[in-house]
């Protein structure tokens, strides 16, 4: 008499089953890529987890980025209302700053330049009776700013220009950078939850297999079949249906991360640029769909293992 083996999973585990167990013969119907839910399931968790991991890979750019150019960097307010008086305030600040060891450059801001800075919020100013701006001088420094070498900057500063307030650029970026820390934990989090969903999606629909084809792994254990052929079989089926839903599930990833790469790019904001990714980002958004393909197959494995020490 012949033995049936009904279908278990996507990608012909019961043809499988019925060669192991010495029907012989390849498979009569082998089964066609994406044709069940799992590789659909992978797929999605694969595009989230993309687009997770280059949310926060982009973030810690940013971070790193800005940190490197904001460290030595410091900035002299010169608040005077008389222009005259401001104007040679923040030069004498500039003379004074360049001549301190450990400076590299200190450059006074021109006016034009300041008005573009403050066009966004105020509009074009025009007319006498307009809000002074202060003066504002960029410096550089050789090395982190730290706090002594601050307060060293402000003594100085005051001499010459009493009206100047010295503060550290890093400072000001502080609380943006406390909350892009808290969105790169968040991002990595989300990466953490969706590889666990797709683990245990492979779980459920391993344990569905192997509940109902129980009496038929019975007969290939009678017939000769192991615990360790059994197990490859399903982790083999799984492993071809995570790699065809992780392609798919990286290209629809990719797509969406070009696409709003794209639309970011279009604000020419200096935070937003410093953030782009580079080739190792990309390089570790094409190992994802790699990693939930092992995952799959050692989460397929193990609780078929498992299963099967029970069921014996």
């Amino acid at each position: 008499m012949a033995i049936r083996f009904p279908s278990l999973l996507p990608g012909g585990i019961a043809q499988r089953l019925r060669s192991l167990s010495g029907g012989g013969g390849p498979d009569l119907m082998p089964q066609g890529r994406l044709a069940g839910p799992m590789p659909w399931v992978i797929a999605i968790m694969v595009a989230l987890t993309v687009i997770a991991a280059a949310a926060g890979l982009a973030l810690s750019n940013t971070v790193r980025n800005a940190a490197d150019t904001l460290s030595g960097g410091v900035t002299v307010q010169v608040v005077e209302a008389n222009a005259a008086e401001r104007d040679r305030q923040a030069q004498a600040a500039a003379r004074a700053l360049r001549e301190t060891p450990g400076v590299t450059e200190a450059t006074v801001v021109s006016q034009g330049e300041l008005e573009k800075l403050i066009e966004p919020w105020l509009g074009v100013r025009t007319g006498e009776d307009q809000i002074p701006v202060p003066a504002l001088v960029d410096a550089r420094l050789r090395d982190p700013v730290d706090g002594e070498m601050l307060g060293q900057l402000r003594r100085l500063a005051r001499q010459v220009a009493p009206s100047a307030r010295v503060d550290a650029q890093s400072t000001w970026l502080k609380p943006v950078f406390g909350a892009i820390d808290s969105l790169q934990w968040l991002a990595l989090a989300l990466v953490a939850l969706l590889g666990f969903a797709l683990a245990a999606a492979v779980l459920l629909a391993v344990r569905t297999a192997l509940g109902t084809n129980r009496e038929t792994i019975e007969i290939v254990h009678l017939l000769g079949g192991t615990d360790s052929q059994i197990a490859r079989i399903f982790q083999r089926a799984i492993g071809f249906d995570a790699a065809g839903g992780g392609a798919v599930g990286l290209a629809l990833g990719l797509v969406v991360v070009l696409f709003l790469g794209q639309r970011f790019s279009g604000l020419e904001a200096g935070l937003v640029d410093s953030g782009a990714l580079g080739w190792v980002d990309w390089v570790l958004l094409a190992l994802v769909p790699i990693a939930g393909v092992l995952l799959a197959m050692v989460t397929a494995r193990i609780t078929v293992m498992r299963a099967l020490r029970k069921m014996l």
